[in-house]
């Protein structure tokens, strides 16, 4: 029976500003999420989602019939169910053929880090389905789609919205300091949801656009870490007067001697932080305990 997985993601460039058409640089993670499929000894589509562990933190009992109707509706029930539905609505067949099956998801990562739990499941699914990743993820979820692309690629990206068109290319890091690349989670779950709701309040001169992709392909290909770190402070910058917040270095870590970049939605998930071994006790010290290097985060 089919199994499937998808890569988790970090965004460390042009978050917020790649849904107008910034060029984003995206990198897959090494921890993601697979999805099993196999026969149920009773009829139905039983849904069961293990964290990291193996421990079971949801599960569900649908229909096979063409609505997938739920038996108890909860919010996670609603959402998978818009999810299955829109696939079936991409690809008919979907679904259709097969009375009986149990279906398995176990993600790698703990589920607040943000690093794709949403996006992962979507790429998981539509490759099951047999349907377009990107599509399904307009259709259920909205969003830019960059997670979708690290999801699919195990290098990092490219990612740019060229009008109706999405541009997806494969690049070399050729960075030699990644040994001095941390990635520090800030112990809470950042909502995507409201952070793009805020963001489309503003108003995104052309100019800012252009700025951030210029800024995405000058970091891609950093000449060293002093340029690296030049760069992402350049990035912090921009977005910090686009959204009218303070950067998260001003916020939380003002007295912090190198480089730090939020990563995603400001204000939760990951940050990015620069610096040897030792200087990752700074975090330790404020309650930040999930330090990560980058060969350990990077596919």
């Amino acid at each position: 029976m089919p199994q499937f997985y998808s890569n988790g993601k970090l965004l460390l460039t042009g978050e917020y500003l790649v849904l107008d058409g910034a060029l984003a640089l995206a990198i897959p993670t090494k921890l993601g999420q697979s999805l099993s499929v196999q026969p149920a000894s009773e009829k139905g589509l039983f849904w069961k989602s293990l964290d990291m562990h193996g421990n079971c933190w949801f599960q569900e009992e649908f229909s096979l019939r063409k609505e997938c109707t739920l038996s108890t509706p909860s919010d996670i029930s609603k959402t998978l169910q818009k999810i299955l539905r829109e696939a079936q609505k991409l690809n008919p067949d979907f679904l259709t053929s097969q009375g009986a099956l149990q279906v398995t998801t176990r993600l790698d990562f703990p589920r607040d880090w943000g690093l794709g739990s949403s996006s992962t499941l979507i790429n998981n699914i539509a490759q099951w389905a047999e349907v377009d990743a990107f599509q399904l993820l307009k259709n259920s979820f909205g969003g830019s789609g960059y997670d979708i692309a690290a999801a699919q690629n195990d290098q990092p990206i490219f990612y740019q919205i060229n009008h109706s068109n999405l541009l997806v290319e494969k690049i070399p890091l050729s960075w030699d300091f990644t040994e001095q690349i941390y990635f520090i989670h800030l112990n809470k779950k950042q909502s995507s949801k409201k952070a793009i709701e805020t963001y489309r309040t503003k108003t995104i001169a052309p100019k800012t656009i252009e700025e951030i992709s210029l800024l995405s392909r000058k970091i891609a290909n950093a000449s060293g870490l002093s340029n690296f770190e030049s760069l992402l402070q350049q990035h912090e910058n921009i977005l910090s007067e686009t959204l009218e917040t303070p950067t998260i270095k001003e916020q939380l870590f003002s007295d912090y001697p190198k480089a730090i970049k939020s990563l995603g939605a400001w204000g939760g998930d990951f940050i990015l932080a620069t610096g040897q071994p030792k200087d990752m006790a700074y975090f330790r010290s404020k309650g930040y305990h999930t330090v990560i290097p980058f060969a350990e985060m990077i596919k």
